[in-house]
């Protein structure tokens, strides 16, 4: 990706942090499938300082939305331990097949990861495994559709797609956990908000949803 392109995915900029808004389809670091990957911005997001930002968090490779990069190695620390202790809020839009049970409520299922052989593996829910809760609310039907709002309380792998599909509600395009594979995944990092400063009022950032979302949103 050229570097005006990069640019134009940048949403907040401050001294310490910067946030973008990743699209669809592109893994934050290198991994066994090859391509451009978030890693490779990097240098292109310096803006004057010595060295790259890094990444503060992550998010999945075809999961889009508010991407965290920490600027120096204070940052870095700082947003590791909010991360860790929950301070951070995140809000999630997913487009999902079928309506949930109740408008609103919280789903509390412990996930483990299931190896299917060499660097293949799923998450699915069982005994002894991860605690893993969610918090959703329906937004808005649209015939066999329905928009939620997704509030992670914790942050395990493939959380969210797992615990839609298990309410009956899997993620449209969601290939692995029930949602088919002939679009991409509808699962959208809305927003963030990052209590940073102990005096300031916390960052907060919304990322624009994709296009292939619109059709619902807009509807």
């Amino acid at each position: 990706m050229e570097n005006d392109e990069i640019q134009k995915l940048l949403i907040y900029r401050d001294a310490l942090i910067l946030v973008l808004n990743k699209p669809s389809g592109v893994p934050v670091h290198k991994g066994f499938g090859g391509g451009e990957t978030v890693d490779d911005w990097l240098e292109d997001l310096r803006f004057g300082l010595p060295r790259k930002p890094a990444l503060g968090h992550r998010l999945d490779k075809d999961t889009s939305g508010c991407l965290v990069l920490g600027r120096h190695t204070q940052a870095l620390k700082r947003l590791g331990e909010m991360f860790a202790d929950g301070r951070i809020k995140k809000i999630y839009w997913a487009i999902v097949k079928g309506k949930p049970p109740q408008d609103e409520g919280r789903i509390d299922l412990p996930l483990v990861k299931k190896e299917e052989g060499k660097h293949r593996w799923h998450m699915k829910v069982g005994a002894g495994g991860q605690e893993a809760v969610t918090d959703y609310k329906l937004l808005k039907t649209f015939g066999e559709y329905s928009w939620l709002e997704l509030k992670p309380q914790t942050g395990r792998t493939h959380q969210l797609r797992v615990h839609c599909a298990e309410i009956g509600c899997p993620i449209l395009g969601d290939k692995f956990y029930g949602g088919g594979d002939e679009v991409p995944l509808h699962l959208h990092a809305r927003s963030i908000e990052i209590p940073l400063h102990e005096k300031k009022p916390a960052i907060y950032v919304e990322a624009e949803a994709p296009m292939y979302m619109n059709s619902f949103l807009a509807a």
